[in-house]
């Protein structure tokens, strides 16, 4: 069972009130979990990841075992870990401005 942070946002459009639980079948990658993730929240579908491209859009971040995996490809394995559960993926809105 994979655990997913979302930010207050994120988990107003998706209902949820607190981290959310998700099966993945196969690997775990960022893109297996966000697949799962939209797939079981279709109103989080277009806001973490561009419709088009499944590019991450530019103020989200993700982080995995406290380490910022953003930039990470997303079929990477993401750390046992997360894949475990013992840790959760966190999906972070990044703040810019001046």
């Amino acid at each position: 069972m994979i655990r997913v942070q979302l930010p207050a946002h994120l988990r107003t459009l998706a209902k949820v009130a607190g981290e959310v639980r998700l099966e993945v079948a196969g690997p775990v990658t960022q893109r297996s979990v966000l697949d799962a993730l939209e797939r079981n929240h279709p109103a989080l579908r277009g806001t973490i990841r561009d419709h088009a491209t499944q590019r991450r859009r530019a103020f989200v971040r993700f982080f995995a075992c406290q380490q910022d995996v953003s930039h990470v490809e997303p079929d990477a394995l993401l750390p046992d870990a997360v894949a475990r559960g013992v840790e959760p993926f966190v999906v972070l809105g990044a703040l810019a401005g001046g």
